[in-house]
């Protein structure tokens, strides 16, 4: 059969019309990951907390809500959160209720029905739940897994028992936190407890967790050591270190004394970029400026020796204050901080900011960003950038959104996403933390 002349170049034409539509459809819009928020909302018959999700458009950053979502956490007042890597797995922390119903878990007054829920992570971000877990001590409120995603390790703020803390942390010590440490199974992603080899309990058998100091503040595995922020104001904080091991999973204690901070109120500690960041929620002055808080970075010496880099600490922003979370950007550019609060009182209804810092790639030296900091959504619990490196994100307990920036890849300036002014994202409630993956379908 032939085609008219007429009839072949109609045909052409659409063709190419076709081609130039399907690319242009490819490239305005696709997912680049998925974006998940646990959140406290106890809403459900179950009293449980939820779980959110987005896609995440690669071109303008904009949030999709994902079908099926959101879904139970699988317990009561869920926190922390990690998507083990490959992104097959996510691990939620519900950290359950106290005796009065409430979310505020305390060495007095204990959180119970804890417990780690296992979720399978299914085409188009859907989440499955599969098992549930338990630590082997009280008030867990901290959740890690090691790059490899081989190992998860939960931060429990008071030990089982009072009588086994001397046995790891030196005579005398007679209460303290711990570390549950578990296998994850790369398969079936099952959870299989790490029994400490190290140390012995008094009837013989080897001890189930691993002791930190007491009032554990966080943790972090950087520098092939496992290190907790722990103390009170009265006493001052400091760092305790576990050798970490990749092959099973132990944690070793190298010296059983911590290293003296010399600060107060440390809220976090981040590893990024090959240095570990402490950030502190207390006034300091530097040349001539009142900061309300504080980051500090340290390199990881021998036997996780904490070393405090040249030019020491770096004031936040004096507008704001209680910086909870810090994330070192993947292109080794630029620092970000999520600030829970500023110093404006006046008005009754502190606001919440990213600040964000140039790193100087010869000395590592930190230089606040002309124009930082910026304003994001209220009581920031979380802080991110997506897989592709273009936006991050934060996620709100005190407006129950997510609210996302796009980051200037010249500046370092985090700016409104591509034709809104503010884009925020609602939540079922206030949100508790976040995590992100690459696209999985």
């Amino acid at each position: 059969m032939r085609f008219k002349k007429f009839g072949k170049a109609l045909l052409m034409s659409a063709l190419s019309a076709g081609g130039i539509l399907g690319i242009t459809s490819c490239v305005q819009s696709y997912t680049v990951g998925y974006l998940w928020v646990t959140g406290t909302n106890t809403a459900e018959t179950t009293g449980n907390g939820i779980i959110s999700g987005f896609k995440i458009d690669h071109n303008t950053g904009f949030l999709t809500p994902i079908n099926g979502l959101p879904i139970s956490s699988g317990g009561a007042n869920p926190g922390r959160a990690v998507v083990i890597s490959g992104g097959r797995f996510i691990y939620v922390l519900n950290r359950g209720v106290n005796q009065q119903g409430g979310s505020d878990c305390t060495t007095a007054d204990p959180c119970q029905y804890s417990n780690i829920t296992q979720f399978a992570v299914g085409g188009n971000g859907i989440l499955s739940p599969q098992e549930t877990f338990y630590t082997q001590g009280i008030n867990p409120f901290r959740l890690i897994a090691d790059p490899a995603g081989n190992y998860l390790y939960v931060l429990d703020h008071d030990s089982p028992s009072g009588a086994s803390c001397a046995l790891s942390l030196g005579n005398g010590v007679t209460s303290c936190g711990d570390i549950t440490a578990f296998k994850i199974d790369s398969a079936t992603g099952r959870l299989t407890l790490v029994v400490n080899s190290q140390v012995t309990a008094a009837n013989g058998t080897p001890l189930t967790y691993f002791p930190v100091p007491a009032n554990p503040v966080d943790f972090v595995l950087a520098g092939g050591y496992v290190l907790t922020v722990s103390g009170t104001p009265a006493t001052g904080d400091s760092v305790f270190p576990y050798t970490y091991s990749a092959s099973n999973g132990q944690l070793t204690v190298n010296q059983n004394s911590s290293q003296p901070l010399n600060i107060t109120q440390a809220t976090a500690i981040v590893s990024g970029g090959g240095y570990v960041y402490v950030l502190d929620n207390e006034p300091i002055t530097a040349n001539g400026i009142t900061s309300y808080s504080q980051f500090i970075p340290f390199s990881v010496g021998t036997n996780g020796a904490l070393q405090q880099q040249t030019g020491g600490a770096i004031p936040d922003d004096p507008t704001l204050s209680n910086p909870i979370y810090l994330i070192y950007e993947n292109k080794g550019k630029w620092v970000y901080v999520a600030n829970q609060g500023n110093n404006n009182t006046s008005t009754g209804n502190p606001q919440s900011g990213l600040a964000g810092y140039v790193i100087d790639p010869a000395t590592h030296q930190l230089s606040e960003i002309p124009g930082s900091p910026w304003g994001g959504g209220a009581g920031p619990q979380c802080l991110l950038e997506d897989p592709s490196n273009q936006f991050i994100y934060t996620a709100n307990y005190n407006d129950s959104t997510v609210t996302g920036r796009v980051i200037d890849q010249n500046s370092g300036v985090l700016n409104n996403l591509p034709g809104h002014a503010n884009i925020t994202y609602p939540l079922l409630g206030p949100a508790a933390w976040c995590m992100v993956s690459g696209r999985t379908s």
